[in-house]
């Protein structure tokens, strides 16, 4: 007998030996009264949900199996895993043959004076961080004084605004020491040291709680660091706070109350990476962090007015933060200015050995590189559907006017055309993912510990997802797939497009295709911030920002920042 003979006689004897054990259990299952034996109605009432019309004959032959797989079913769900245990796959935002970044990595900082320094330390409060990295730098401030400065706005201003979880006093001051001592040595160590910054509360500290903005983890603490905030430790950073998200990262609201936006107090500012958006707008941090999994960045940045970078999936390590849908979660820095937004990035980027998601792509931030290489498009769908507001119409307009200025020329682009199909994807992969990702949470009834308990939360949200089959998943990821290429066609060869936040699919297409995007200031309506959006190819996070930071200095919209006021909200 040969090796194929003998795979064939023993898959055979394998399938034979099933169906001998599947008709013993069909004999054997006459479910006695009170038992939670599945029967033939069992099976036709989860036809009716999953939209399926299987035959009675069918639904007899699947008894057998259906009753087994429950079994396996439960055992999976009654093993013991770590919270950073990753599925063993991962979603890959790349093409074959798209263009990639080459060369090696590095960030240059833009040429420029050091701000004007009036030796009071709270008149920085607003400053980028690339100004207080200038005065760090040139020994005008210390860390320790800023940290100082940062740390009493934080205990002034976050009651009002509930957008501190846990502040990280002791260990501020201990990095800012260490920050002024290695620069008075001459041991600089880059852009961001000794600037203080703040987490939004899903990234494990060491020995400091990450509550996950939920009743059920108030007292939840590590005994590591996530990688990002190892990375930014190693860059001379200073953790002044654990900022507040929207319970398990949805929406503004966490155990604590309602995170506000400080250019309206008596509003919400938006979620997930709540904290992080009314931190820095309030000027409270010198940047923060923030994840997305669907417009947790990019939401609160315009929310807030500040200028939020999701990056490219794949772009950022994971290890160490909370995961709620492994292939669509993303890390990325919410600043004050476009140049921010780089210096952290090119802090934090790259793998870890961990996640595996994460590829070794370059990035590379050249602020002077030449503007007009840039091939720029403009979302269609999204800059006719502003039109119908004419005040706002009036502010892209001139946006539009001012890349013109800038010689860029714009060429129209549609989005891949929405379907029914392509609307359900995000929902079905957060659905099934975060069910997973919580399935210990919903299992011990600790759901019922959460703030928000209504139909859109996640309550209900991880009972419905638990029901999601599997198959039907598979299905979901191969029409990703297709909208993946179907992005590359719309995209074609520019490098980045223009648009108008949460005017077209856009949000939504690119954080299931993986592509990043920049949100920054672009005028003021009604006493709130108005955005622009920049969207780049795949790892292309260069295009955005250079764009971005050309247009940033052609208007004066990220120097205006909330008059705060204590006040009862």
């Amino acid at each position: 007998m040969n090796r194929r003979e003998l795979l064939r006689n023993t898959a055979r004897t394998a399938l034979l030996a099933t169906a001998a054990i599947g008709t013993k259990e069909a004999e054997a299952q006459t479910p006695a009264p009170g038992t939670d034996a599945l029967t033939i109605e069992d099976l036709a009432v989860a036809d009716k949900v999953e939209g399926r019309s299987y035959s009675e004959p069918q639904r007899k032959l699947m008894l057998s199996v259906m009753t087994r797989t429950r079994a396996q079913i439960k055992a999976v769900r009654s093993s013991e895993l770590p919270p950073t245990m990753e599925p063993a796959f991962h979603f890959d935002p790349r093409l074959a043959g798209v263009r990639m970044p080459t060369g090696k990595s590095g960030a240059q900082l833009s040429k420029g004076e050091t701000l004007a320094y009036s030796g009071f330390p709270e008149s920085l409060a607003f400053a980028s961080l690339v100004d207080l990295s200038r005065l760090i730098r040139d020994q005008k401030i210390t860390s320790t004084e800023l940290t100082k400065m940062y740390l009493d706005r934080l205990k002034k201003f976050s009651p009002m605004l509930l957008n501190v979880v846990t502040l990280t006093e002791e260990l501020a001051l201990t990095q800012a020491a260490r920050a002024d001592k290695e620069i008075a040595a001459g041991k600089y160590r880059g852009p961001l040291h000794g600037i203080p910054w703040g987490a939004k509360d899903l990234l494990a500290t060491k020995g400091i709680r990450t509550t996950y903005g939920a009743k059920p983890y108030e007292n939840q603490v590590f005994d590591y660091d996530a990688e990002v905030v190892k990375r930014l430790e190693a860059a001379g950073a200073v953790l002044v706070a654990k900022l507040s998200m929207g319970e398990l990262a949805q929406g503004d609201v966490w155990y604590g109350g309602m995170t506000r936006n400080p250019w309206k107090p008596t509003t919400g500012s938006s979620g997930s990476s709540a904290g992080p958006g009314s931190a820095t707008a309030a000027g409270l941090v010198g940047f923060s962090i923030g994840t997305e999994t669907l417009g947790s960045i990019v939401s609160p940045s315009v929310v807030n007015g500040v200028t939020g970078l999701r990056p490219t999936y794949g772009r950022v390590p994971r290890t160490g933060a909370m995961a709620l849908c492994w292939t669509m979660d993303k890390i990325g820095p919410m600043c004050r200015s476009v140049e921010d937004c780089a210096l952290v990035l090119s802090a934090i980027f790259g793998p870890d050995g961990q996640d595996a998601s994460v590829t070794d792509t370059p990035f590379q931030w050249r602020p002077a590189s030449p503007l007009k290489r840039l091939r720029v498009g403009i979302d269609k769908e999204a800059f006719a559907a502003v039109e119908k507001d004419e005040k706002r119409a009036a502010i892209y307009k001139e946006v539009l006017k001012v890349l013109d200025g800038l010689g860029i020329t714009l060429k129209p682009i549609s989005l891949p055309k929405s379907t029914p199909a392509y609307a359900s994807l995000a929902s079905i992969f957060i659905d099934a993912e975060s069910a997973a990702a919580f399935q210990k949470l919903n299992s011990s009834g600790e759901l019922d510990l959460l703030a928000r308990q209504t139909a859109g939360a996640w309550p209900t949200t991880f009972r419905v997802g638990s029901t999601i089959p599997a198959s039907d998943y598979i299905l979901a990821m191969r029409l990703r797939r297709q909208l993946q290429l179907e992005m590359a066609e719309s995209l074609g060869d520019l490098d980045c497009f223009v648009t108008v936040p949460f005017l077209s699919q856009n949000l939504v297409y690119t954080n299931l295709t993986g592509h990043p995007t920049l949100v920054t200031r672009c005028g003021m309506s009604d006493g709130l911030p108005v955005m622009v959006e920049f969207v780049g190819q795949i790892y292309h996070e260069e295009s955005i920002l250079r764009l971005g930071l050309a247009y940033e200095k052609a208007t004066a919209w990220h120097t205006q920042w909330p008059d705060l006021k204590l006040e009862k909200v």
